[in-house]
């Protein structure tokens, strides 16, 4: 039975494989905050329209379980970009516009927020740098994977022994898109036709946000795996933008992924 009162997150093999070389990592569901409604139970948006009280306790809760002090606990204004920030100390009340973060600091925690798009964790666990990326459909196609491998070499990782997880999305089944949307991605590439597939919608079909992630993750050369787990589908472990949109609600919570360096 789930334990409904600390946060339970879910963990890669992959990921795992690093903890030994200080690295850690969880993939939160919405399971083990305080919050209530719509936003219940772990939510860590602080754009959402949930009480400031229970989001700031709920992201304590993370990060107590990522073993660092909540103000060490990372996160940034996302916007869709394909912008990576190199993160070196607490970023307190002030949140950088971007979409992807690095950090070879111990002891910093890096998460990004997600309610659909994929988030994408990275780690060197030999050269001590890790990474956390938010990539939706826009992030993804822009760049925003490649550009936080970049920046991670910055930092002295080697891209060969760079491994990325992308943790819980939404799935093909639950993502039906216009012809618009499938054009933009057949314009930069015309191989991308099979990441669509028709939707039972006339005009429409839907897309593999998933593959589409792991397939430009294995062209940039990283070791990658992917969690499968969609979150429009399961209701009771995360957020979803999409599935709130198709029931009407006025709003969304975000559950995070977070990635960091132990002190050893």
């Amino acid at each position: 039975m789930l334990d409904m009162t600390r946060p339970e997150p879910l963990r890669s093999p992959l990921l795992d494989a690093a903890h030994a070389e200080g690295v850690r990592h969880g993939f939160f569901t919405r399971i083990g905050g305080i919050s209530e409604g719509i936003y219940s139970n772990l939510n860590v948006g602080l754009g959402s329209g949930d009480s400031g009280d229970s989001v700031r306790e709920n992201r304590r809760r993370v990060a107590h379980w990522m073993v660092v002090p909540a103000e060490k606990l990372c996160t940034l204004h996302q916007c869709h970009s394909a912008d990576v920030v190199v993160i070196e100390e607490p970023l307190g009340e002030t949140r950088p516009k971007a979409d992807a973060m690095v950090t070879q600091q111990p002891g910093l925690a890096i998460g990004v927020l997600t309610a659909d798009c994929g988030p994408v964790l990275f780690a060197d666990a030999q050269a001590r740098v890790v990474g956390a990326a938010h990539a939706g459909w826009k992030g993804a196609l822009t760049g925003v994977l490649e550009n936080t491998i970049v920046a991670m070499e910055r930092l002295g990782a080697e891209r060969a022994r760079i491994v990325a997880v992308l943790g819980p999305a939404i799935s093909q089944d639950n993502y039906e898109v216009g012809p618009e949307f499938q054009e933009r991605f057949l314009a930069a590439d015309t191989g991308n036709a099979r990441f669509f597939r028709a939707s039972t919608r006339p005009g429409h079909s839907c897309f593999d946000l998933g593959g589409y992630t792991m397939e430009r993750l294995a062209r940039a050369g990283v070791g990658a795996e992917m969690l499968g787990h969609c979150t429009y589908a399961d209701a009771d472990r995360f957020y979803s933008y999409r599935r709130a949109t198709h029931r009407g609600e006025t709003d969304y919570g975000r559950q995070i992924s977070a990635i960091c360096l132990e002190d050893l």
